[in-house]
């Protein structure tokens, strides 16, 4: 008890004394807040370095990634890439020059990734007591590529409505010529390898018919009162040798007269209501009247030829939006392959295969579909031709996307007061059917109002065939 009392006591006395003890405790409080601080500030430090680190490697790795899959670089030459990429953005955020440093990187060719392990070795602004004035931090990453070749069909809108309007100021064929040139020139330039391009282009111009240029041969021209199939393959040489005023080509025609919404090439044997076979050919139908000066490119990586083609588009013609995905279903499908290696027009089409070809179907108009020449099976006779030629577009947009086909769709100034309102939902709805469904990181259907507006849609949609490339 006596020993408490005498430590009460003194600190009692301690209490008291006002001379130094409160230098002590402000001495020893400062210290405190100090260290609480310097370690405050260097935890934020290492955060933001971290931070900053993460994000050059993340961008690093993902530049890599798509260079790999759209075949800028090969992948001997990603640890050259990522490398580059680090010593070019070393200052990002907090950190210094040559700071990063890339410990290891992985390409792995069977799961199709790239991983970069890197650190920096950050100086701190406050070392502490008794420990090293620096601290390491990492950051690691994967993201996947992807090796698949790429097929594009473009089917284009050349109709009169696309004319230039000097008294409207409005050039829409030109706008197109830009817009699609431009989208062209993204694509293949992505090719390193011209002998083995992993790019192929095809253009479909369309109006009130396809111009099938070198394709002519698989075309069966319909005369006034005759039938609406080929002749069988036994018939006459006489019967078969009809005379083309031109080389386009409007619906394929089942025996009974429907549009034909396969994608079955020109070759395919077919049976007649008479038993007899037939060969698939596509027909000129004999109520054609204008057929579209461009002649459509099969799939090429022969740039300058897909560009001269687009700047030889002229505006003339009705629009027959059916006629005009059908072509491009064949540009893509892979039964046209023989076709298209007897014309002497490439190689055609890959097989369909979603884990070795991205097949990508860019369908753009200006307006309505309001031509066709024959009507799906099942469809009211009482549909006028634009009613047909819109079923038509969606029934075979359909069968596109179910082989595996992505449809991109471009409604390019469809709020034109020469329009009705009707007209201008009807253009509208078939290009949303007809487009593949928007996912969160895909848009399908684009709508642009002018020119500088058509080449954004067309830039969207070449980057978006990149991300498909790597998550289908």
């Amino acid at each position: 008890m006596r020993n408490h009392g005498a430590f009460v006591k003194a600190a009692r006395a301690f209490a008291r004394d006002r001379g130094g003890n409160l230098a002590v405790l402000f001495g020893l409080t400062a210290s405190v807040l100090a260290l609480g601080v310097g370690f405050s500030v260097n935890i934020t430090q290492l955060y933001n370095a971290r931070s900053s680190l993460q994000g050059v490697v993340d961008a690093a790795v993902t530049s890599t990634a798509r260079d790999l899959t759209t075949g800028v670089i090969r992948e001997a030459d990603a640890n050259k890439s990522v490398q580059a990429f680090l010593d070019a953005n070393s200052q990002a955020g907090v950190l210094q020059a040559n700071q990063i440093v890339m410990d290891r990187l992985i390409v792995d060719k069977t799961a199709k990734t790239v991983q970069a392990d890197v650190h920096a070795d950050v100086a701190l602004y406050f070392p502490m007591f008794g420990l090293s004035d620096t601290r390491r931090v990492g950051a690691s990453t994967t993201a996947l590529y992807s090796d698949k070749s790429i097929e594009v069909a473009m089917m284009l809108d050349v109709t009169g409505s696309m004319a230039q309007n000097v008294r409207a100021k409005t050039n829409k064929i030109g706008d197109l010529q830009t817009a699609a040139s431009a989208a062209v020139t993204d694509l293949l330039d992505n090719n390193i390898d011209p002998s083995n391009p992993r790019v192929r282009v095809s253009i479909i111009p369309y109006a009130e018919a396809v111009n099938t240029g070198g394709l002519a041969g698989s075309v069966f021209v319909e005369q006034n009162g005759g039938p609406d199939l080929p002749p069988p393959v036994d018939a006459p040489i006489s019967v078969s040798a009809v005379t083309a005023p031109d080389k386009c080509a409007t619906e394929r025609k089942d025996n009974d007269g429907y549009a034909d919404y396969s994608s079955d090439g020109p070759s395919q044997p077919r049976r007649n209501n008479s038993g007899k076979t037939y060969l698939a050919r596509v027909n000129r139908d004999d109520r054609m009247k204008t057929c579209p000066k461009p002649a459509l490119i099969p799939l090429t990586a022969d740039k300058q030829k897909l560009l001269d083609t687009i700047a030889a588009f002229k505006a003339d013609g009705v629009t027959a939006g059916g006629i005009a995905a059908q072509w491009g279903y064949y540009m893509l499908s892979p039964t046209w392959r023989p076709a298209i290696i007897d014309a002497g027009l490439g190689t055609g089409p890959a097989n369909f295969d979603l884990k070795k070809v991205a097949k990508v179907a860019i369908l753009m108009t200006d307006g309505q579909f309001n031509t066709a020449f024959a009507g799906g099976r099942g469809a009211p006779k009482s549909q006028n031709a634009g009613q047909m030629s819109r079923s038509n577009a969606e029934g075979i947009c359909a069968n596109m996307k179910r082989d595996g086909i992505e449809i991109f769709t471009i409604g390019f100034d469809l709020d034109d007061p020469s329009m009705t309102s009707t007209e201008r939902d009807q253009a509208k709805t078939v290009l949303q059917h007809c487009s593949t469904a928007d996912t969160s990181s895909l848009k399908h259907y684009y709508e642009a109002a002018t020119g500088p507006e058509l080449d954004d849609a067309f830039s969207a949609i070449v980057q978006n065939i990149e991300r498909l490339t790597v998550t289908k």
